[in-house]
């Protein structure tokens, strides 16, 4: 099962820290994948953040943890960005859709939705009511706030 630190989270949100370059690289030491927010309108601009440009990124920041990141298309520009022929990034865009389809070819599913053997179970702690074990063991993968307690 693939494991996947919301925003570099692995034990709780940290919103002080999310999306910090230093500690999207703390949670991959742990072995874990990295769902990270991006913005950028060139690969030379990049930045993290949910909300906002938080922390500007380089292209080789990105490229030297390419297996291990989930990249959430903030805007437009970071969408086009990613998702251009030659890289393979994996990358999705979303806002509450139920389900969206990563380049990588899984279903990334919004919390409380229906999930498969092909989905991402998204922050399952925040599901309106709460998953099985049958139905998390199920998916390809967890990506939480709290994914220590799913390793």
């Amino acid at each position: 099962m693939i494991l996947i630190a919301h925003r570099g989270n692995t034990n709780g949100p940290n919103p002080k820290q999310e999306n910090n370059p230093k500690y999207i690289d703390y949670a991959i030491k742990k072995g874990y994948d990295v769902e990270i927010d991006v913005r950028g309108s060139s690969l030379s601009e990049i930045y993290l953040g949910h909300d906002y440009e938080q922390y500007k990124v380089s292209f080789n920041w990105l490229i030297k943890r390419i297996k291990n990141l989930w990249i959430h298309a903030k805007d437009i520009e970071a969408l086009y960005q990613f998702t251009e022929p030659g890289i393979e990034w994996n990358c999705f865009w979303h806002e509450e859709d139920r389900h969206t389809l990563t380049t990588h070819g899984y279903i990334w599913a919004y919390p409380g939705s229906a999930l498969t053997h092909r989905s991402i179970c998204v922050m399952p702690e925040a599901a309106p009511t709460q998953y099985t074990q049958s139905e998390i063991q199920l998916c390809a993968g967890i990506c939480s706030d709290f994914i220590e307690k799913y390793r």
